[in-house]
């Protein structure tokens, strides 16, 4: 289970100064409240929605106690915010196909035999997360008890293998 952040959390170095999220008002207030609850009141937070036909250079920016603010379509500070919204889509976008494609085809650790599965879980408790294990080598994936030479290869090249 995840622990949650808090404030005073060392884990986080640095809170950012404002979060902006990618809906209207209703958005703004679950997130208000989630940061609440989590004593990050000095966290400024914007909200970016779309026009009511979704056009882009219709947005109205929300935030918290304040009227909404709609600026002009040629709007440097639009264009700039209507950007980062764009690299944020394409961001998860990426990482959710990514993701989808890893569960998708399961992990050649769990594919082979009943032990292979105990591997996995070997793998997991040793590395600690999905991610520590496609960083690491065939040598240190090797280490692991339980997982042969040949598995280890398997699972870097699982990992390794160029889309396509």
């Amino acid at each position: 289970m995840r622990a949650k952040a808090r404030a005073d959390d060392d884990s986080f170095p640095q809170w950012p100064d404002l979060v902006i999220i990618d809906g209207g008002r209703g958005q703004l207030n679950a997130v208000q409240e989630i940061f609440e609850g989590l004593g990050l009141t000095q966290v400024s937070l914007m909200a970016v929605a779309k026009g009511p036909d979704r056009d882009a250079g219709r947005e109205t920016l929300f935030m918290p106690d304040r009227e909404a603010i709609k600026l002009e379509p040629r709007d440097p500070v639009l264009y700039f915010i209507q950007r980062l919204r764009d690299e944020a889509h394409r961001f998860v976008i990426g990482s959710h196909r990514k993701l989808r494609k890893r569960t998708s085809a399961r992990p050649a650790c769990r594919r082979s035999r009943a032990s292979a599965r105990h591997a996995s879980v070997r793998l997991l408790h040793h590395f600690g997360t999905l991610k520590e294990i496609e960083r690491a080598s065939i040598a240190d994936l090797g280490k692991v008890p339980g997982v042969s030479a040949e598995s280890a290869r398997k699972i870097f090249e699982f990992f390794h293998a160029q889309p396509g």
